[in-house]
């Protein structure tokens, strides 16, 4: 195995942990992405506004302040230092756009490893909507057993207590006529 086949293999849980949920959508940022590239966050960027019109709203925008420090306090970015404008958040095709923009052997093999998480992703959501359905289903099923069973534990106790009453009766002093027998 040659040098850039070692970097080009990059474990599914690294890129997992820098995909990210913003606006509803799985998305990675400028800085995380220019670090898997191996390129800096500016020359990133930089190419992306090169090639701004293959990056629509629905492929990239950038986050406002409120998300950005939201997103700081949920992965404890520190504000030393650090950026000077809001980053850009990639969705799945803004990634997989970046291939056409970064042209190298580098980007277009973490490109690859990337949709491969992205695929396995989808495939894990798809198998827990799956999941979901199913007991949604097996509550619904339980919640007419429950019925059920509420409707059968009703006429047992009015069973008993015709039981109680008859026991109760049968234990009374009879009055009346007596015949002997």
């Amino acid at each position: 195995m040659n040098k850039t086949n070692k970097l080009s293999v990059i474990p599914d849980d690294r890129v997992i942990n820098k995909i990210y949920l913003i606006r509803n959508e799985r998305v990675m940022l400028d800085s995380d992405l220019a670090e898997l590239y191996c390129v800096e966050t500016r020359r990133l960027n930089e190419q992306v506004k090169r090639n701004i019109e293959r990056f629509p709203e629905d492929f990239m925008f950038q986050l406002t302040n409120d998300e950005f420090e939201n997103l700081k306090s949920q992965i404890a970015i520190t504000s030393w230092g650090g950026r000077r404008s809001l980053p850009y958040a990639f969705t799945e095709h803004g990634v997989l756009m970046l291939t056409s923009v970064l042209n190298s052997d580098l980007a277009i093999k973490v490109n690859i490893q990337i949709m491969r998480v992205y695929a396995k992703i989808r495939n894990l959501l798809s198998t827990h909507n799956d999941l979901l359905l199913k007991f949604e289903q097996l509550e619904t099923r339980m919640a007419h057993h429950d019925n059920s069973i509420m409707l059968i534990l009703d006429y047992i106790k009015q069973f008993e207590e015709i039981r109680q009453n008859l026991e109760v009766q049968k234990k009374r002093t009879k009055i009346g006529f007596k015949t002997k027998e």
